[in-house]
């Protein structure tokens, strides 16, 4: 038995101060955990929502062979649970069962769909400090950064519970009097949805709220780096009265689950968070059976700081741009592009905020950055620092491991960087900032451009005329102006260029989930 469900058990006891010194000392692994992960562990086993099983049909279950994977904590790479490894004959059953269940679920009234779907933002909220510690337990980063997400992920479910009954088709003039044409909307079916580690609710909620809104069922896997958050989420919209079989979660073998999925002709969508790379296979996969896709897909984010530009403004914009999340998210600022005349200043003021950024486990307060989430991402962001310094590139600050060990890496800020290394060719995803040099917009505006993504991008001046010049010349799906931090359920989310299809969040999302039908009705002159 994994050490946190344990724990868990024993916190289900002790329910006085008396009981729990009885436990400490009763029980080794209960006494060597610190005051705070007792209480965590306390608070997750009272809440009802920690879930180490894979739901499929409305039941909590195991790999059927048995198999396990762990799920490590880390800030400090302790075992939280084990969970199960999941393959093609799970799969099916989930597709089975969402499925059976979309007949029903989608012939309920937009009404009735939306309450259902309310009733679980309500839940998430309710939840929210048990929902962001399981967050940070698992993916690492700050706890309030982790209760900002719960927020977010959660304003998704409240979105499309208002929008369920928003979805409205049109009558169209008739070419011909005995004639009445109209359209409607109806949802496309099962849903596959295949999300990531680095915001394990919020990638959940963008794609299952508009998907269960319209009428759709799914069936979703999340990273296998973070887990528990997704199935802590699906016990929750159990609660929230939403039917066996509508939201369905599997876990395990990647390419079993997802080769499953693009197999089924019984899933008719697949939605996509992740690498270009694993994107392109999803997209070539769906073609054998036509299934919608929606994909969002990797960045290379240029920041661009104008000599006008608002120095403090600037510098508090890319810092929450870059480091937010550890710098693992897909909008994070990858290049800061800054314009020569201010170029020296702006480069001395964002060291010396980055210095100022507090490294450690989430569950530590203050604590501004924790952990990546792995070795490997470990290992990927020194290969793109050492690619750096051997073309002529500077470290201004950090620049190697954290002395706190495991996967925990400096704040980084690099100068004299340019376009042929690899932090500006390729997304780093991690707490690295190149600054590049520019003289003139024109120029600017090529630097950003000169790449395959075309997510996020970010622009600091104080120039009305400029600020609409260069939004307008990027080719980039989301243009922040003076603000780092511009995601928001009530705006499309998606990219250029190889940055992905279709749009999350807004009304725009909820088409993703729609086919459009057309109706022809003649005779009308008839009596």
């Amino acid at each position: 038995m994994s050490t946190i469900r344990m724990v868990l058990r024993i916190c289900a006891l002790a329910s006085h101060p008396l009981d729990v010194a009885r436990m400490q000392h009763s029980y080794p692994c209960f006494r060597q955990m610190s005051t705070d992960a007792q209480s965590i562990a306390a608070r997750l086993s009272a809440s009802g929502i920690f879930r180490t099983q894979g739901l499929i049909g409305g039941k909590w279950t195991e790999a059927y062979d048995g198999n396990t994977i762990k799920v490590h904590n880390p800030a400090t790479g302790d075992v939280i649970a084990n969970v199960p490894c999941m393959g093609k004959r799970e799969t099916s059953d989930a597709i089975s069962s969402a499925y059976d269940a979309f007949n029903s679920w989608s012939k309920l009234t937009a009404n009735e769909r939306s309450r259902r779907l309310r009733k679980w933002y309500d839940l998430l909220i309710a939840h929210k400090e048990e929902l962001g510690q399981l967050i940070t337990l698992e993916q690492g980063k700050p706890l309030n950064e982790a209760m900002g997400e719960v927020n977010y992920g959660a304003s998704f479910i409240e979105f499309y519970a208002e929008e369920a009954k928003r979805v409205y088709g049109d009558i169209i003039p008739a070419t011909l009097a005995d004639r009445r044409l109209f359209s409607l909307k109806q949802p496309v079916g099962v849903v596959g949805a295949i999300t990531p580690w680095n915001f394990p609710l919020a990638m959940i909620t963008r794609k299952v709220g508009p998907a269960l809104a319209c009428g759709c069922t799914v069936v979703i896997k999340p990273s296998e780096l973070t887990p528990l958050t997704a199935l802590a989420a699906a016990e929750l919209s159990l609660q929230a009265g939403i039917p066996p079989g509508v939201v369905n979660v599997v876990m395990g073998n990647a390419s079993d689950i997802g080769d499953t999925l693009l197999a089924s002709p019984q899933v008719r969508k697949i939605t996509f968070t992740g690498s270009t790379a694993v994107g392109k296979k999803l997209m070539a996969g769906s073609a054998a059976t036509v299934k919608k896709i929606s994909l969002e897909l990797g960045g290379n984010a240029p920041c661009i700081v104008f000599d006008d530009a608002d120095l403090d403004v600037a510098v508090k914009g890319s810092l929450a741009a870059k480091f937010r999340n550890s710098g693992q998210t897909c909008v994070c600022a990858n290049r800061i592009i800054v314009q020569e005349g201010i170029y020296e200043k702006f480069a001395n003021a964002f060291a010396n905020a980055v210095q100022n950024l507090k490294v450690g486990n989430g569950f530590t307060e203050g604590v501004a950055q924790g952990p990546l989430i792995n070795e490997a991402a470990v290992q990927k962001v020194e290969s793109f620092v050492q690619d750096a310094v051997s073309k002529g590139a500077k470290v201004m600050l950090g620049g190697k491991r954290h002395s706190l060990g495991m996967t925990f890496y400096e704040p980084t800020v690099i100068s004299d960087a340019n376009s042929e290394m690899l932090v500006s060719r390729e997304e780093v995803f991690g707490p690295v900032a190149p600054l590049l040099r520019f003289k003139t917009e024109e120029e600017a505006i090529r630097i950003a451009n000169d790449t395959n993504a075309g997510l996020a991008s970010y622009i600091f001046t104080t120039n009305v005329q400029r600020s609409w010049r260069v939004a307008e010349a990027l080719e980039y799906g989301l243009v922040g102006i003076n603000e780092g931090l511009i995601s928001t359920e009530v705006a499309p989310f998606g990219g250029f260029k190889q940055s992905g299809l279709g749009r999350e969040g807004s009304k725009y999302g909820i088409d993703e989930y729609l086919e459009i039908k057309y109706v022809c009705l003649g005779n009308m002159d008839r009596a």
